[in-house]
């Protein structure tokens, strides 16, 4: 193959430059993510798959906006929403002349607390993540209407309060975005002094990627060690672009993608996570608990949602079904059973509860660490995984 003549790296620390002139990032990984982003946007057909870009913070007043503002600049057929029709976006994103950067601000106001929930739209995004990916609407009227597939690949950026809903999250490269210090000055941002440059940025990054085709279609990246499954999917795309670009991109960007995603996975796991992650440390070394113990404990965790969820603290019901959603090997049958309670005696005293080896799978495959104590370990037979150091195939 031979390399485009455009200087990637030069191209990518000028739309770098660029974004640092009006947005107040929360760290230099944040800005390699997101120029990367921007320049992945201008071929996405090159991959498999393209992550969404999310700018979350727990206050207004961050910077989400501004930085839709500035990608609007630097990516293809940008279009910037505040609120917009799924029949809009569904015939829009199907049309691959002038297939729009989807950049959809105030997400919260679509998939918040206080939003009723917008399936279409989710459906959308969701399948819009891969290449493949379509959505089914049904088209005309009355009895004669039909189910169309309509394409839905498209690069997407997302800007919001507070937190998103966990299939959208996991497709997602997320930046925590937070009010600027004192300290922190960006340039004022005025579309039609700014507007010039960074429009002549997006034809150098379209320019460039679009030279780089052939590399970027026969290409798969090795990805950092411990990055497999679905943030593979999700950075794939990122380290590709930066590994064309060359200089100091392929190793900044992985840097990248593990301190991200290294972010990500503590301050968002899922309720049923957290569940795991608090009864392994209070089972410890017990082999088995009562239900009534198990309650009593969650609830007098500190910073833990157990006490109070939607106004109710997790009861027996509550934890079953939580509970239920994992599985074990019955060790009679060899099939697997969904984790429930039964009669445990402790101390003489016989009452439901849960038995630790049937929560060590789940404790296993879910939970980033095994426990430290030898004697849980040993009951439990937990396998020891080791992720690969790179993945050099499609993310599975």
């Amino acid at each position: 193959m031979t390399k485009p003549r455009t200087d990637g790296a030069a191209v990518l620390d000028a739309a770098r430059a660029f974004i640092a002139r009006f947005c107040a990032l929360p760290s230099e990984h944040a800005y390699d993510a997101v120029t990367t982003w921007a320049a992945h946007a201008h071929i996405i057909d090159a991959f498999d798959s393209t992550p969404r870009l999310a700018f979350l913070s727990p206050e207004p007043g961050s910077g989400k906006t501004r930085a839709l503002e500035v990608l609007e600049l630097l990516t293809p057929n940008p279009m910037l929403a505040v609120n917009a029709t799924p029949a809009a976006l569904f015939r829009s994103v199907a049309n691959r002349q002038t297939r729009p950067t989807i950049l959809f601000d105030e997400i919260d106001t679509v998939f918040g607390p206080k939003a009723k929930d917008n399936e279409e739209l989710r459906g959308l995004f969701n399948a819009g993540h891969r290449r493949s990916g379509v959505a089914y609407r049904c088209v005309g009227d009355g009895g004669g209407q039909t189910v169309v597939a309509f394409p839905a690949y498209a690069a997407l950026a997302v800007a919001g309060l507070g937190a998103l809903p966990d299939t959208i999250l996991t497709r997602a490269v997320v930046i925590r975005m937070r009010r600027r210090a004192p300290g922190e000055h960006v340039e004022p941002f005025r579309e039609r002094i700014a507007g010039p440059s960074g429009r002549k940025l997006a034809t150098a990054l379209h320019d460039w990627t679009t030279a780089c085709g052939d590399v970027l279609n026969d290409t798969w990246p090795d990805m950092p060690e411990g990055i497999t499954d679905r943030p593979a999917d999700v950075w794939e795309p990122l380290i590709a672009i930066a590994d064309a670009a060359g200089g100091a991109w392929p190793e900044r960007t992985r840097a990248a993608c593990v301190a991200l995603v290294g972010q990500s996975a503590e301050r968002s796991p899922s309720l049923g996570v957290r569940l795991l992650a608090d009864l392994r440390d209070i089972f410890g070394t017990a082999p088995t608990m009562h239900t009534d113990d198990l309650l009593a404990a969650l609830h007098g965790l500190d910073s833990a949602p157990w006490g109070d969820l939607k106004g109710q603290p997790l009861d027996a019901r509550g934890l079953a079904r939580l509970l239920s959603r994992y599985e074990y090997d019955d060790p009679q049958t060899g099939q697997p059973r969904p984790v429930e309670s039964r009669k445990v005696t402790i101390n003489s005293r016989s009452l439901q509860g849960y038995r630790a080896e049937h929560l060590a799978d789940a404790w296993a495959r879910y939970l980033p660490r095994v426990p430290a104590s030898p004697e849980l370990a040993e009951l439990a037979e937990f396998p020891q995984v080791t992720a690969p150091s790179t993945n050099s195939g499609p993310a599975g």
